[in-house]
């Protein structure tokens, strides 16, 4: 078999980085008694009335505290059916936070055939800065759609880029649950007929791994 430069577009790929919302909640405390009507209550009633207005030191509870193992997540037969030639275990990238924000992607040239396949998990704060960037991801993304069933909410889009008349196909799936967000991309090539492959074959692709990849969050849950 012989060796094929790949395109620049597909040797110079970034994995998607999410920058995680911030949240703060603000504490008031209840309005001041009159002085008058101070000097009178007993002294129970005031005990109770400090109570009442002292700040909550509750926070808000995460259904995800830690993003799972991205390589896992997807299943080996999955992979092999997805990215052929492509080693099973993935390759972990590197991340500045690892509890919060995990990587993993498989890429393979197979005869004239290339694939490559990326699988993100991001925690974050709380439900609302996860949904707050989500929404942010697919805003830009015209031309896509609705994926029910999988997570709190789901959209996919598939896109054709051509460079020196090689087409590359990719398809993206993002999904919010609860305070996570996974994000999948997979694209693909034909170097030999300089065609990519179908509408269908990639969107369901990154569908099918996007399942796979929030179940493997859900099956951590924790």
């Amino acid at each position: 078999m012989r060796s094929l430069p790949l395109p620049l577009a597909l040797t110079a790929r970034l994995s998607p980085v999410a920058v995680l919302a911030a949240a703060g909640w603000a504490l008031s405390s209840g309005p001041l008694a009159a002085p008058q009507a101070a000097e009178h209550k007993p002294a129970d009633e005031k005990t109770e009335t400090q109570s009442a207005s002292a700040p909550s030191t509750s926070t808000v509870s995460k259904t995800y505290s830690a993003a799972p193992a991205p390589c896992d997540s997807v299943a080996k037969k999955t992979v092999e059916s997805l990215v052929p030639g492509a080693k099973t275990a993935g390759k972990e990238i590197p991340s500045t936070d690892s509890e919060l924000r995990r990587t993993c992607s498989w890429n393979a040239l197979k005869g004239y055939n290339y694939r490559w396949l990326d699988v993100s998990f991001e925690v974050m704060g709380s439900d609302e800065a996860a949904e707050k960037a989500y929404k942010g991801r697919i805003e830009e993304k015209s031309g896509g759609g609705a994926v029910p069933g999988l997570g709190d909410t789901a959209y996919s889009i598939v896109n054709l880029t051509t460079e020196d008349k090689q087409e590359t196909r990719e398809g993206q799936v993002f999904v919010r649950a609860s305070n996570a967000l996974v994000v999948i991309t997979y694209n693909g090539s034909d170097f030999e007929s300089k065609k990519a492959p179908s509408t269908d074959t990639i969107n369901k692709g990154a569908i099918k791994a996007a399942k796979e990849a929030v179940a493997a969050l859900e099956g951590g849950k924790g």
